[in-house]
Formats: structure tokens, C-alpha cells, sequence
């Protein structure tokens, strides 16, 4: 008997969580089959997604998603989709007299978009879809799995580094009609009418805006028979994390006791930037952090930037990746690989643990700020175990920081969720003949979990941890950009010899990844920093115009006081004790 499937409706608040949700969907994409003879994945895609079938017969899946970005985001992409033919409205008065038509030519399509059209023409006819959108008879997407099948077969060497202005560049899959909420009071491009500010987001949550999101949430949410919860990816330095606020606020009021795990997004740099726009997302980071986290079961940044702060260290580095961190297209890649993983433990088949189990995991006494980590790709030698990949790194942990926020290196950590995925083909535990003397303890256990959970608490060893092993790689088919090492194989892992000089890199298909979610001392530091960051102006003299529309004076700084405090809840000494408030007040 199959598990029960826990849905989960996912909102996109904001262009670069529209990036990093767009590889996202893409990589569920990618793994979605249909052959009869297929075992059911270890991952449970009706979680996230919706089934419906065309008038043709077609089985179909559209992300359970509500999109929402500003005016003039969409470029190619239309924002009812193209799963029905609304038909032209005929009942509306027609002028008699003179008429005079402007035509403004469409944007031009990549030549990724333009092999998807291709490849929709010979699976979606004009007789699969009904004239007009019936509520009784689910929209989806097209026929998955030929699709995947045909862009595996094409294995084209997309280069859309060039080309990519806007998520719906390299969107390979339909989205249902009440996906996309576009806000129209502010633009994409030029100067005027930015959406910039947090205060401009919380006020934009009000009327017409207000009804139209509550609309969609209804719609997908009614049709949930177990919904688990909401996952939330929100832009974090611009006017999103106030818009972002306010939805948590929503969802944390009308859907008391679903989980809410809000993930805010941030890009390594932005485009035709200033000190006062550095200034202002410093402020939108510190505003979002306070007001997400309190109206989330967890809040987790992640960014590939060094730090929120105005001048930041160097963008995190992974050994193995040669990705351009000033691409939004590839840094979301990197970003979308890692949240594939971090997502597992509510999206499984079997042994799933729902989003509200996950968050009281990690979120301990008043601790709702998760930081992440990852190793993309973890590195793991073709034909080796995991017992001989982890005993090469014995000295520091495999994964770097995907939150801004280094790790303790003490080992102190309140708690860990731990994951690895796509080990398909190698063999988590050793295999050494019978009286052979293992190399290090590791080559002793039994067990995949046991290994990984072994291997953690030598560097942490009295944090409580739970670990996930899952054999079913992440998917790359294109658009996903070949950003990786000429050290990988097809596979993702590590070849045993290095392939010769002057010789083309492999096209990578599939990647293991490592994560790990915590909550530990090490976030009351970056919290701290982030209160220092924007405590030491007066934002009155030197960004005036950022309170114009919200929040007021008292108002922010009862936002850093409730920062101040949220970083105290992080703090204690090395026997675990929390400190004193006058030791904690001398360090802030």
C-alpha cells in the first residue's frame, strides 16, 4: 500500500527566488517517469506536485505553486500559461468606428525555448485542451516523461549564459493558470518604480493584491487532502521580504499548525548597483530576518554571498564547481542543487517526516533560524564507498556555507539534520574481505546511516542529529548549466584516473550532494553581526527615504531589539549553559 502523500504548496516570492525556483522545478522535472515497469522513486513527486489529464488522455503534473514577481518579469512566458485556449471573447462591444492597431514585435526566444516549442508541438495537439478552463478537469503539464526522454536524447549543449534575462529563459515545464501573480505597481526594468524597500512590500499585501493571493491559496488548497504545509522561497534584500512578511503572516494565521519553512534567497551581487541600494538591502536582509523567522515554523537564509552586510567576503567556493557567481543563472543552479537535498526529508516515499517534525528538530526554544550547508558536488571517487570518501576529509567537514554563517569550530551545535543524495551505484559501507583490519573506524559499521552519523560526531559529538540517505540522484537535463569540474564524470563522481590534457569534460547528468541544516552558536554570532550592521547609522540622516512607506522609526528599532534578542537565545558557553544578560549585553 502506497504512503500517504502530504502535499505541499509552494510560494515563490520575488525575481531571484523565481531563479532558484525554476532549476528547482526543473530538477523535479527531470526526474518524473512514467514507465510501467519503473519502481516508485524514493521521492514522492505529488507532494509538490498536481495530476490532471488533457482531453487527449495525456497524465500531467503542474507544480502546486504560487509565483509572484513584478511587471515585466515574464518576458516570453505568458502569465495564464498556454495549457488552455482561453478562445477569443466575443461578447464585448465592438467600435464602429476608425481603428488604429500598434503591434509590439514579442521577445525573442533562446534557442532552449525554441527546441521546448518544438518538441511541445509534437506531443501537445490542439485537440488534447478544452476551450476554456474547467475547474472538474485538472490543467497540467505536457507528457513528462516523453519530453524528458526527448531533451535526454537531444543532450544539446545549451550555453544560455548569454541569454538568460529572466527565470522564464530556461523554464522547461507548464505551469497551471493560477500560478503566476504578476504585481503591476512595479517594474523589472529601469529606475522608476522599483519595488526597493521593505515597507513597500508589507504595503503592497492590502486589497485587490491581498484578494488575489488569497484566491490562489484557496484554490490549491482545497484540493489537498493531507496538506502538510508551505514552503516559502523569498527574496531577501529587496522590497519581497516585506511582501514576504506579510504572507508568512497570512499563512501563520489562517493555516495554524501546517509548517511553514521559509527559505530566504539573496544573489551574490546585483546589477548597476550603489552604496544607498547596499545600504537598503542591508536593511531589507535585517527587516526579513526578524519578521520571516517570526512567522515561520523555521526561517533559513541562503546565499552564495560571503555575508549580508555591504561589503561582504568573497562568494562561497565549492572545489569542484566553475560556476560565474555574478549569474544569477548559475549561482541559483548551485543553490536549487543544494535545496533539492535540504527538502528530502518531507518530499519521501517512505520514512517521510513532515514538515512540522523537521522544524521542531531544528527550531529549539525560540532558535527559528537555520543555517545551511552543502557539498555540491560531495566528493566521492567512481567505484569507492562512503566510508573512503569521508576518511579524506578527517579534518574539516565536506560542505561549505550556503546561510553566510561559518561554522563553530568547536563543534557545538543545538541540533543537525543531515542528508545525502544520489549515491546510485556506489556502496555506502566497505567491503573488505574477511579479517582484513579496517583502515579507520568507519570501515567497521553496517550501515550507510550509521557511517554518516559516525563521521559527524567525531567533529560534533554531543549535538543531537538525524541523518537521510537517499540513492536517487539529482537529474541535470538541460537548461542546467554544465558549471562542474573536468574531474567529474558523467555521474558526478570523482574519476579514478584524470582525464587526459586538452580532452572535453564530460557532460555531467546527475550529482551527489551532501547538506546539513543546523542550529548552533555560530548563528547568534552572525545574527549579532547583523544588528551591529545596521544599528551603527542613524537611518534617518542617511537613508531617509527607506522609511518613507514603512516601517516607522519605533517600529524598527522594536525590529532590533527583537534581532538583539534573537541572537542572545543563540549564545552559551561550552558547557551548553546560557550566559547572563549583562554578559550578553557587554558584547553587542
Amino acid at each position: 500500500m502506497s504512503a500517504v502523500c502530504r502535499e505541499v504548496i509552494t510560494l515563490q516570492l520575488g525575481h531571484y527566488s523565481n531563479f532558484v525556483g525554476t532549476h528547482w522545478w526543473n530538477l523535479q522535472d527531470a526526474s518524473l517517469s512514467y514507465e510501467p515497469e519503473t519502481s516508485p522513486s524514493e521521492i514522492q513527486s505529488d507532494v509538490v506536485f498536481r495530476e490532471g489529464q488533457t482531453m487527449g488522455g495525456h497524465v500531467t503534473y503542474t507544480p502546486r505553486l504560487i509565483a509572484m514577481d513584478v511587471k515585466g518579469s515574464l518576458r516570453t512566458l505568458r502569465q495564464e500559461g498556454s495549457l488552455y485556449d482561453a478562445g477569443k471573447d466575443t461578447s464585448a462591444v465592438t467600435w464602429e468606428g476608425n481603428l488604429m492597431m500598434h503591434k509590439e514585435s514579442p521577445p525573442e526566444k533562446n534557442f532552449f525555448l525554441e527546441d521546448l516549442d518544438k518538441l511541445d508541438g509534437g506531443i501537445l495537439t490542439e485537440a488534447d485542451f478544452s476551450s476554456s478552463s474547467q475547474p472538474q478537469c485538472p490543467a497540467g503539464s505536457m507528457s513528462v516523461d516523453t519530453v524528458n526522454n526527448q531533451l535526454a536524447r537531444v543532450q544539446q549543449g545549451y550555453r544560455l549564459e548569454g541569454s538568460v534575462n529572466v527565470w522564464s529563459d530556461f523554464l522547461r515545464i507548464h505551469l497551471h493558470p493560477r500560478t503566476i501573480s504578476v504585481i503591476h505597481q512595479y517594474n523589472h526594468d529601469g529606475e522608476a518604480h522599483r519595488l526597493e524597500a521593505f515597507g513597500q512590500g508589507e504595503a503592497l499585501l492590502q486589497g485587490l493584491v491581498l484578494e488575489d493571493l488569497e484566491d490562489r491559496l484557496h484554490f490549491f488548497v482545497e484540493e489537498c487532502d493531507y496538506l502538510q504545509g508551505f514552503q516559502v522561497l523569498c527574496d531577501l534584500a529587496d522590497g519581497f521580504a516585506g511582501l514576504g512578511s506579510k504572507v508568512t503572516e497570512i499563512l501563520q494565521d489562517s493555516y495554524g499548525g501546517r509548517g511553514i519553512l521559509t527559505w530566504g534567497l539573496a544573489p551574490v551581487s546585483h546589477p548597476n548597483t550603489t552604496p544607498v541600494k547596499e545600504l537598503y538591502r542591508l536593511l531589507n536582509c535585517t527587516l526579513g530576518t526578524v519578521h520571516l523567522a517570526s512567522h515561520s515554523s523555521f526561517f533559513c537564509p541562503l546565499t552564495l554571498r560571503g555575508g549580508l552586510g555591504r561589503q561582504p567576503p568573497s562568494p562561497t567556493a565549492f572545489p569542484y564547481l566553475n560556476y560565474d557567481p555574478s549569474l544569477w543563472y548559475h549561482s541559483s543552479s548551485v543553490l536549487a542543487l543544494a535545496l533539492d537535498a535540504l527538502t528530502v526529508p518531507y518530499r519521501m516515499r517512505n520514512n517521510s517526516v513532515p514538515m512540522w517534525q523537521l522544524a521542531d528538530t531544528l527550531a529549539v526554544s525560540g532558535r527559528k533560524v537555520v543555517a545551511a550547508y552543502s557539498a555540491v558536488p560531495f566528493p566521492m571517487m567512481h567505484g569507492s564507498s562512503l566510508p573512503d570518501a569521508l576518511s579524506l576529509c578527517t579534518d574539516v567537514l565536506p560542505w561549505q556555507p550556503l546561510s553566510a554563517c561559518p561554522e563553530a569550530g568547536d563543534g557545538r551545535c543545538y541540533g543537525q539534520w543531515a542528508t545525502f543524495k544520489g549515491f546510485e551505484g556506489q556502496r555506502l559501507i566497505s567491503s573488505l574481505a574477511p579479517g582484513t583490519i579496517p583502515p579507520t573506524p568507519l570501515h567497521s559499521l553496517h550501515s550507510g546511516e550509521d557511517v554518516l552519523t559516525s563521521y559527524i560526531r567525531s567533529f560534533c559529538p554531543t549535538a543531537p542529529l538525524a541523518v537521510q540517505l537517499v540513492s536517487t540522484p539529482s537529474k541535470l537535463t538541460p537548461p542546467f548549466p554544465q558549471i562542474f569540474d573536468q574531474a567529474l564524470d558523467a555521474q558526478g563522481f570523482l574519476q579514478n584516473q584524470p582525464p587526459p590534457h586538452g580532452s572535453p569534460a564530460a557532460v555531467v547528468s546527475s550529482v551527489p550532494v551532501m547538506t546539513s541544516l543546523q542550529s548552533g552558536p555560530a548563528l547568534g554570532t552572525w545574527l549579532s553581526e547583523m544588528h551591529r550592521g545596521a544599528s551603527t547609522f542613524d537611518i534617518r540622516r542617511v537613508a531617509p527615504s527607506f522609511l518613507s512607506q514603512g516601517p516607522e522609526m519605533a517600529d524598527f528599532q522594536e525590529a532590533l531589539e527583537q534581532l538583539r534578542l534573537m541572537a542572545r537565545c543563540y549564545k552559551d558557553d561550552s558547557g551548553g549553559v546560557t550566559r547572563s544578560s549583562s554578559e550578553e549585553d557587554d558584547d553587542d
